[in-house]
This record gives structure tokens, sequence and C-alpha cells, in this order.
């Protein structure tokens, strides 16, 4: 399969993903591949950026120097947004935002799939969690801040990397809004949805449900924030079945804070179980976004300051985007065979 070696002549995290997720390797293969990721190529190279106390450009979601605190993952839901149709605009405040405080360079790692139990991991987030505070009330890294959308992160990360982030799933869990999903506006009165903060909140909760079991509170809270998606079948309005944003349809890497239909199917993938009969209009959008080649492309970049580029822009062949895409298909075939 000449799109699967393609995949495989790439950087080792990509490489030991394609191995495990697509190729059925062995899986002393898969690991022995995973642990380069840490010792060369994107992780190597990510690591090596940190500063002396751990920490990325010298900040926790901003850089120390440069970085615009108007700018970040705010995606309140517009006073004109009926109640049942929350989505946007994803991202309140002017400018742009930069990438390379420590938030992002974790969520990078994560993305890589860097082995959390390898030394130079260890060491790594010992730093952050020693020495790293959140911009917004000088809360220690892993304790989260007031922002649902970044405390999904934390969550994510710190269930990734072994850190206790029990305090910040019930904090997450008591604010979920009546439609089960969450917005970072909540706190200045939003009672709608968006599916930015929804999804980085859902991502964080499977992953502490996966490391830690959950709780009968968060399981609940993941189920109803799933049924937000799915009820507007991950990207139209509940009410009238318009699309809600049109960047939804486009897909980016790495997404950052932002959501769209490729990122929201990654997360169901994750999750597991049989896809929802909901989810076929946004798989079919996927099939539909496939190239001639057997390839899917880069096709909407965040911009903002970033430690390096990964692929070739917008427009191309996105060995990420591809990858991602392959492993979704492949669940949706395996779990829709009767």
């Amino acid at each position: 399969m000449a799109v699967l070696d393609w995949l495989l002549d790439s950087d080792p995290s990509v490489r030991w993903q394609a191995l495990q997720d697509l190729a059925g390797a062995p899986a002393d293969v898969v690991a022995a591949e995973r642990a380069r990721v840490v010792a060369e190529g994107w992780g190597a190279r990510l690591l090596a950026l940190r500063g002396e106390d751990g920490q990325w450009s010298g900040g926790a979601y901003f850089p120390a120097q440069g970085g615009d605190s108007d700018v970040g993952p705010s995606d309140g839901a517009d006073a004109t947004d009926s109640p049942e149709d929350s989505g946007g605009p994803e991202g309140a405040g002017e400018g742009v935002q930069p990438w390379t405080a420590t938030t992002y360079s974790l969520l990078q790692l994560r993305d890589f799939g860097v082995d959390p139990d390898s030394e130079q991991m260890r060491r790594a987030v010992a730093l952050v969690r020693d020495n790293c505070r959140w911009e917004e009330g000088g809360q220690p890294f892993f304790t989260g801040e007031v922002e649902p959308c970044i405390n999904g992160m934390a969550v994510g990360l710190g269930a990734y990397f072994g850190q206790d982030v029990n305090g910040v799933v019930a904090r997450l869990g008591n604010e979920q809004l009546d439609d089960g999903g969450w917005n970072c506006w909540a706190e200045y009165g939003a009672v709608v949805s968006s599916a930015a903060t929804t999804i980085n909140v859902l991502e964080g909760l499977l992953a502490h449900e996966q490391s830690t079991g959950g709780s009968a509170e968060s399981l609940e809270a993941r189920r109803r924030g799933e049924q937000y998606l799915l009820e507007r079948r991950l990207f139209r309005r509940k009410s009238t079945g318009e699309v809600i944003d049109p960047a939804w349809l486009e897909f980016s890497f790495p997404t950052r804070w932002h959501y769209d239909v490729l990122r929201a199917l990654e997360y169901f993938r994750s999750a597991g179980g049989p896809p929802d009969p909901r989810l076929a209009e946004a798989i079919e959008l996927l099939r539909s976004k496939r190239q001639t080649d057997g390839t899917w492309l880069l096709e909407n970049t965040h911009p903002g300051q970033v430690h390096f580029e990964l692929e070739d822009g917008d427009g191309r062949p996105s060995r990420w985007n591809t990858l991602r895409a392959l492993r979704v298909l492949r669940w949706h075939q395996d779990g829709a065979s009767p």
C-alpha cells in the first residue's frame, strides 16, 4: 500500500502510530518505534526547547513575553444563536495566539504519542508540575484554572502523564451546561455550549476515564457531552440543520483548541464501541476528502507562532490527517460490520 509506505517513511511519531493502527505490526516492533520519539525527530527536538525550569517559552498557556492574553480558547456562543444551536464564533479576541508555551508543547508531545513512562518525560512532567503556574490565577498546572476549555486540556495532559487531576474533573462536571456541553464564556453568562470547549473537555474526560476508570459522575458527564455533538451530527444546527461553521469542515493539525469534524470523529474512535448512526454524514464528509492518491490534505492551519513546522502547508498532502482519517475509517468499517 503506497499510502502506508508514505506514512512509514516519516518521523517516529507518525511511524509508530501507523505501525500500530494501520499495519498491525507486532507489539514489540511498535514499542521499539515509539521509544524513538523522545530520542530523535520531532519529539526530541521539542523536548530540547524546554527552559531550565521545564517550561516552554516560560509560560503555561502563553509565552512569558509576547503572548496576547486576550486571545485564546474563549469560544462562547453568539448571543444571536438559539439556545440549542451554540457553536461559535469559535475564538474571541483580536490578534493571533502563539502556540509555543507549555500547554501546547505538552499537547504536541501527547499527539506524537511520546511514552509518558520514559525517564525523559517523567523528568519533564515533574518540572512542569513543580514550576508551571497558570497566567489566570497562579495555580499549579495540574490543578487547572477557570476556563473549562483549558481545564479539559489540563485533565487530558494530567491523565496521559500520570498526574492527579481529579479536582479538575470534578469542577468540569459541575460546569456542564443544560444542553450537555461546555462553554468557556459560562462565567460571563453564556448558557449554551460551544463545540470547541466541549471537544476539549470530552477528550480530557475520556483520557481520565481510560487512565483511572473515572467516576459515575464523570462518565455521565462525558455521555451527555457526546450527545451534545451527536444531536448536531457533529456540525449541524439542531434546530435548522444548517452547517454551524464552514471552518469545521476543514481539517487541521495540530488542532490547538479549535474544533473540526475530523477531531470529533477521532474522539469517538478513541472512545471505542460501535459507531453511532448519527456519525454517518460526518463519515461521508471524511471519505469525500480523500484524494485520488489516497491521502488527505492539510486544510486549515491555525495561525500563530510555532516551534517548528510539521508539514508542508495547507493544500498539501498531510501525513497526520491521512493517519487520523484512515484509522477513523477503519474503526467505522469494523464497528459497523455485522
